[in-house]
C-alpha cells in the first residue's frame, strides 16, 4: 500500500514537520567525491528522492524528483527546483539522462523495484544509489543505547542484492568511510561525536527515530547522557573521538547498463 502524508511525500516517515533537516543533513564533501566519480562524464542527471538537494552536483545539468513539500522548500537557492513527482512514476521519456542518482532514499519508496525499474529506463548510462546495508546497521555502538531505533533502520534498508537485482546487473557496494566530522548528521556520522545525538533536533533529522515512541527515545537518550557524563561511554568506545573515518553500513551502488 502506498501511503501519503499530508506534505505529499509517499513512505513509511512524515517529513511534514522536519523544518531543521537541511540544518543537520548537509552534503558531506568527501561522499560527495564518491558519488561525482560514480556519476562519470554524465552532463545530464536525475536525482530522484532529491530531498533537499544534497550530493546534487553543480556543475552538470540536474533534474531533482522530490514528493514531499517540505524537502523541496528546504532546497537551497543555487539549485534548481525540483520536481513534485515519486521515483514509481518518473514523468519523463525513456533514455532521457546519462546519469541518475538516489542518496538516502530508496528505504522510503512506495514500490522499490517500480522506482529502481523507472530510473534504469529513463537512464543511458550509470544508475547510482547511495544506501545503507541493513546486515550492518546493527553493529554500530548505537544499538547498546537505541536498540529499537536501529532494528527500524535496518527493518527498512532494502538488502544490496535486491537492489543490484532491480537495477539489472550485480554492482559490487562500495564501502563509504564516514569522516568524524561529518556534515552529513545521519546515525553513523556521529560515531566519535556523541553529544550530537543528545540534540533533540539532530536526532529528529534520522527519520529512524520517528518509529519509536517519544517516551522511549527519551529514556534512550537518558542512558547515552548518563554514560556520557560518568565517562562509560568513553571507556567502551572513547577511541572513536580520534578516529578518522569509520567503516559502518555506508555502501555505494553503481549500476551501468
Amino acid at each position: 500500500m502506498t501511503l501519503r502524508r499530508d506534505d505529499g511525500s509517499a513512505g513509511d516517515a512524515d517529513y511534514s514537520g522536519l523544518a531543521c533537516y537541511s540544518r543537520y543533513r548537509q552534503p558531506e564533501p568527501a561522499i560527495a567525491a564518491l558519488i561525482e566519480r560514480a556519476l562519470g562524464g554524465a552532463r545530464t542527471v536525475l536525482n530522484v528522492g532529491a530531498g533537499t538537494g544534497s550530493y546534487e552536483p553543480v556543475d552538470r545539468a540536474v533534474t531533482a524528483v522530490e514528493p514531499s513539500a517540505s524537502m523541496r522548500a528546504q532546497r537551497p537557492p543555487h539549485l534548481s527546483d525540483a520536481i513534485n513527482a515519486t521515483a514509481e512514476h518518473l514523468p519523463f521519456a525513456d533514455k532521457s539522462f546519462e546519469a541518475s542518482m538516489a542518496s538516502f532514499t530508496v528505504h522510503q519508496w512506495a514500490d522499490l523495484d517500480a522506482g529502481l525499474a523507472e530510473m534504469r529506463r529513463v537512464t543511458t548510462g550509470p544508475v547510482v544509489v547511495l544506501t545503507c546495508d541493513p546486515a550492518l546497521v546493527q553493529a554500530f555502538w548505537l544499538n547498546e543505547y537505541a536498540p529499537l531505533v536501529l532494528a527500524a533502520e535496518a527493518r527498512r534498508y532494502p538488502t544490496l542484492a535486491r537492489l543490484a537485482a532491480g537495477l539489472g546487473g550485480a554492482p559490487d557496494p562500495i564501502p563509504v568511510p564516514i569522516p568524524l566530522h561529518c556534515r552529513d548528521g545521519f546515525n553513523e556520522a556521529y560515531y566519535g561525536r556523541p553529544e550530537m545525538l543528545l540534540d533533540d533536533a539532530a536526532r529528529l533529522a534520522c527519520s529512524a527515530w520517528s518509529f519509536v515512541p517519544k517516551s522511549t527515545a527519551r529514556t534512550y537518550v537518558a542512558r547515552l547522557r548518563d554514560d556520557l557524563q560518568t565517562g562509560a561511554w568513553d571507556s567502551r568506545h572513547g577511541n572513536l573521538r580520534r578516529q578518522p573515518a569509520f567503516d559502518g553500513s555506508l555502501r555505494l551502488l553503481v549500476a551501468r547498463p
